[in-house]
């Protein structure tokens, strides 16, 4: 039997990859915090929306804590600025290492800065799950 049509290849390569969402508003949930010597607090996580770059003045939810974003770092490289899909490590003007956490989500105090919430619509996907999943079930 002769095949007819793309090669799996061809399908892949014809495939458009998806537009990062650089128009929505930042949001950076913060993966750790790190203090390093002589250079201060550094934040790390991933850029799910939005731009972050230095000169911009953050926010960190649920704290409300207000700083500006004095540098920004991949693999030790200075951007000019991130974008979703980045992971990257970025220095906060006057803002001890205790004073934020992982999962605190970092947003431009401009620009629909992040906030608390009473309820919220998610994705979820459960992996390694026991074939059914019901009540008071913990992982």
């Amino acid at each position: 039997a002769k095949f007819e049509g793309k090669t799996l290849l061809q399908a892949l390569d014809a495939m458009e990859p998806p537009s990062r969402p650089l128009d929505k508003p930042l949001r950076l949930p913060l993966q750790d915090v790190y203090k390093i010597g002589g250079i201060g607090t550094v934040p790390v996580g991933r850029v799910e929306t939005g731009i972050l770059k230095p000169g911009v003045v953050v926010t960190f939810a649920p704290v409300n804590l207000t700083t500006e974003v004095k540098s920004v770092e991949m693999h030790h490289e200075a951007l000019a600025e991130a974008v979703p899909g980045d992971n990257v490590g970025f220095n906060v003007k006057n803002v001890s290492v205790k004073e934020l956490r992982r999962g605190y989500v970092c947003g431009d105090s401009k620009d629909t800065p992040p906030k608390a919430t009473e309820e919220f619509t998610a994705q979820v996907i459960v992996l390694n799950h026991p074939g059914q999943i019901a009540n008071g079930y913990t992982p």
